[in-house]
């Protein structure tokens, strides 16, 4: 029997990975967790519904490409298999709530938190993503036939009652706050959800072998930093949380800072680390923080989930790494490229902006099922505490 999961950081060389689909991603109704607000494209608030089918076709053709571009360096991509529910757009409902449609099953990142030989399911905080899972438990319960060692975990799922959330939060902060105001919310980590229960997603994870890395953002709540803590260390994995300054809505930390190798991590210059002790711990262990080049691709598109029409995203930092000198960038961010090979990366052109749209990026749309390598300390000195 094979072994198939064993991915303990972002950069050693990958043989395996799961890639998700456009298809079935959604604008998504409102609910609690987020407001979705875009009239320019059709979508003013409260509206909601599927993307045009001509950005699913083009999302599809550029990411059989970047699945070409792996599959050609001898890479298992293994595709996720829509659920029916997600196909058809179907509303779904818990004891507690009724939500009119899902979000999609694009970016399997958000989700899905591989570390070593084990893949664990987030909580989630927003109900459009509750029933996500189901989309790729086809592929788990295979690998769990084939591989011995695999284990297949889950967070407790949450119950997202109203009582998970913060009243109010979006009119607030699109119609009252100050950016002093909302900078305030940013230090205190206080955002939409309330404490009530534990609350992550896994693309908040940055993993570095014996050490993960957790940003404080709208999505983990203090509760669920606190789970995560507690369920690793038990494992003799330390993670740490980090909070980035002037990012007002923190979404995932692949758009703040991501390790490109072992001893190099590249951070926003405009959303940079606050927490002083992530920035200690980089420097006592010989590790380079480096800002990231700034953005050059303006997106088009009115209609989409992230990087807004007529403006440049950090999505450009949103990076996938095939091994610890070699990178896949989106085709289009010509600095950033440059910046990395400057850095002696070999980096790999995939044009990706009609996927992006859609909610992810490479690192997004992307899980590392299998890396080579085990589980190494980058960080042997430690901060007591942190």
């Amino acid at each position: 029997m094979a072994k198939i999961v064993n991915s303990w950081n972002e950069w050693d060389p990958l043989k395996r990975v799961i890639v998700g689909r456009p298809e079935g991603t959604n604008i998504p109704a409102p609910e609690p967790a987020w407001w979705y607000n875009c009239p320019e494209g059709g979508y003013p608030l409260g509206a909601f519904g599927p993307f045009p089918q001509e950005m699913y076709d083009n999302a599809n053709e550029q990411m059989d490409y970047f699945i070409k571009v792996m599959e050609k360096r001898g890479i298992i991509v293994d595709r996720v298999e829509l659920h029916p529910g997600m196909h058809d757009r179907r509303a779904v409902s818990t004891p507690d709530w009724t939500q009119l449609n899902q979000h999609g099953v694009n970016n399997v990142r958000d989700v899905f938190l591989p570390v070593g030989n084990e893949i664990m399911e987030a909580t989630t905080c927003r109900r459009s993503r509750w029933y996500e899972y189901l989309n790729l438990r086809p592929l788990f319960e295979k690998y769990f036939e084939e591989d011995p060692e695999f284990l297949h975990t889950a967070a407790p799922k949450p119950r997202l009652t109203d009582e998970s959330y913060n009243k109010n939060y979006y009119y607030y902060f699109d119609n009252g706050w100050t950016d002093e105001e909302k900078r305030k919310h940013l230090h205190n980590w206080n955002f939409q959800l309330s404490e009530k229960e534990p609350l992550w997603d896994a693309a908040d994870a940055a993993r570095f072998g014996k050490d993960i890395f957790w940003q404080c953002s709208t999505v983990t709540n203090k509760k669920g930093m606190d789970w995560v803590k507690r369920y690793f260390s038990s494992k003799g994995i330390r993670v740490h949380k980090v909070l980035f300054e002037n990012n007002f809505q923190p979404w995932h930390i692949d758009v703040d800072m991501l390790p490109v190798r072992p001893g190099l991590a590249i951070y926003n210059p405009e959303w940079y680390p606050l927490t002083e002790n992530f920035k200690k711990l980089m420097k006592m262990n010989d590790w380079e923080l480096i800002p990231a080049a700034k953005p050059t691709h303006v997106y088009k598109n009115k209609v989409y989930l992230i990087a807004e029409y007529g403006r440049k995203s950090w999505i450009s930092m949103n990076t996938f790494s095939l091994g610890p000198n070699t990178i896949c960038v989106e085709a289009h961010e010509t600095a950033y490229m440059e910046q990395l090979d400057k850095l002696g990366i070999e980096v790999i052109p995939i044009p990706y902006e009609t996927v992006v749209p859609l909610g992810g990026a490479l690192h997004c749309t992307t899980l590392d099922v299998y890396r080579e390598g085990t589980c190494e300390d980058y960080f042997p000195k430690q901060i007591p505490g942190y």
